[in-house]
């Protein structure tokens, strides 16, 4: 990262940014060239390794994309807020921000569907709600596996 003096390194302050995002963005590259969608997500990090979740329709150019070729980077932000001056060179903007690496796997056990449907309702409502077989089976679920990511804060 070019300006070290925003990077954010501690993982409590890097989950605490996850928390705040609710829209992660996904790039992929597919036989069309780069795709990039922005998804609703939850996330579950485990010993020191983060997994991010989607749902999706079961097809179109995203699970093509990801049968195709999983590897895929992915960005999130929060906190905007732009820092007004008398000059227009001296404005500014503040944000926080995640961005990452990882592998897309779609999700297949059943159990896992439905904890991972689970996990996404939680980190967008912060509610938990539990779901059954036939509520998993209507969408394709996919996770990311990251394999490194970095955090940014422009105060």
């Amino acid at each position: 990262m070019r300006r070290k003096d925003r990077e954010v390194t501690d993982i409590k302050q890097l989950l605490e940014i996850i928390d705040c995002c609710k829209v992660c963005r996904i790039a992929m590259q597919d036989k069309d060239g780069l795709y990039i969608v922005p998804l609703n997500f939850g996330y579950d990090y485990k010993d020191e390794s983060l997994i991010l979740y989607f749902h999706s329709a079961k097809e179109g150019r995203k699970i093509t994309a990801i049968a195709e070729n999983g590897e895929v980077c992915f960005e999130m932000d929060c906190e905007h807020r732009l820092i007004e001056a008398d000059e227009a060179c001296e404005y500014a903007y503040s944000f926080k921000s995640i961005i990452g690496n990882g592998s897309a796997v779609m999700v297949q056990d059943s159990e896992e569907k439905k904890k991972a449907l689970s996990l996404l309702m939680l980190h967008q409502t912060g509610k938990e709600f539990a779901f059954n077989e036939k509520m998993a089976e209507s969408v394709a679920v996919f996770k990311v596996r990251v394999t490194s990511f970095t955090g940014k804060y422009h105060k």
